[in-house]
């Protein structure tokens, strides 16, 4: 119990830290969203991380069972969304947000660099955490981080296709949620990402976020890193593109035209004759 209390605790401090850096930057540099993207991405994947710990080792290290996982996660998701509004931490939303007109060129691309940024930070600050060996968890963590498991655990091809129909799902919720109540949609999607790593757990832990699989598998051996970049950036970039085309018709950057849904042809109805008319 005091390995759980001591994860908690973790999870408290990163989410305060960047939460209470988050609104700093937000109050003083509102225009720096790039900054704040970075924040958003480092307070995921440190969570994530630990989560992942915990499914790892915390069953046989610390007693702690799926359940844990599965209720950590959704925890850590639900309270992400809530302190990071306006902001996502996920590359593939911002390409999204480009691809809709939302955003240019260069605020996309100073974006991803902050979420890569900061999931790199994370995975550096994560490892600083584990060397301390608060818990026993942690210290068999400090002995495997160089022979870390992959979460591809599946061809490249079974990979990429569960990445791309995961991104697809979920990006689907998340656009037909956009109009809805953030008490709503919130908890919605966090549910949906925990259930799409419940699901995926077996084949890429479903990810659906570049940056953070890139900060929780990555570095682990097994595979190159462009098997890595296939499977889990190419692979939620389809998923999106794919969502974004099916929500709107259209990719509004390379089409006007609404490729799927024509509009109705309104009926025109017969003009009725005036008193003139009829009296002639």
């Amino acid at each position: 119990m005091s390995g759980l209390n001591i994860t908690l605790g973790y999870f408290i401090s990163v989410v305060v830290v960047s939460g209470f850096a988050k609104a700093l930057l937000t109050q003083w540099r509102p225009r720096w969203n790039f900054l704040s993207e970075f924040i958003a991405a480092f307070a995921l994947a440190a969570c994530r991380l630990e989560v992942q710990t915990i499914s790892e080792i915390g069953q046989w290290a610390g007693g702690l069972g799926q359940d844990v996982t599965l209720t950590m996660l959704f925890l850590a998701l639900t309270v992400h969304g809530v302190i990071m509004q306006g902001v996502t931490g996920n590359p593939s939303v911002t390409v999204m947000g480009y691809l809709q007109k939302e955003t240019g060129a260069v605020s996309s691309s100073l974006s991803i660099a902050g979420q890569f940024g900061g999931a790199q930070l994370a995975l550096l600050f994560a490892g600083w955490y584990w060397t301390m060996e608060l818990t026993d968890m942690h210290m068999i963590k400090v002995m495997m981080m160089t022979q870390c498991s992959s979460s591809l655990n599946v061809s490249l091809t079974q990979g990429t296709i569960t990445e791309v129909v995961s991104a697809l799902l979920f990006h689907l919720v998340d656009l037909s949620l956009r109009r809805r109540s953030k008490l709503l949609r919130i908890p919605i999607l966090a549910l949906l990402l925990t259930f799409l790593y419940y699901t995926g757990n077996t084949y890429t832990s479903a990810y659906v976020n570049p940056s953070l699989a890139y900060a929780l598998t990555f570095n682990c051996p097994g595979h190159t890193f462009w098997e890595y970049a296939v499977v889990y950036w190419l692979g939620p970039l389809i998923g999106m593109t794919l969502a974004l085309l099916l929500y709107m018709g259209n990719i509004p950057l390379l089409f006007t035209k609404n490729l799927l849904f024509s509009k109705k042809a309104h009926l025109r109805l017969p003009k009725r004759k005036t008193s003139e008319e009829k009296s002639s």
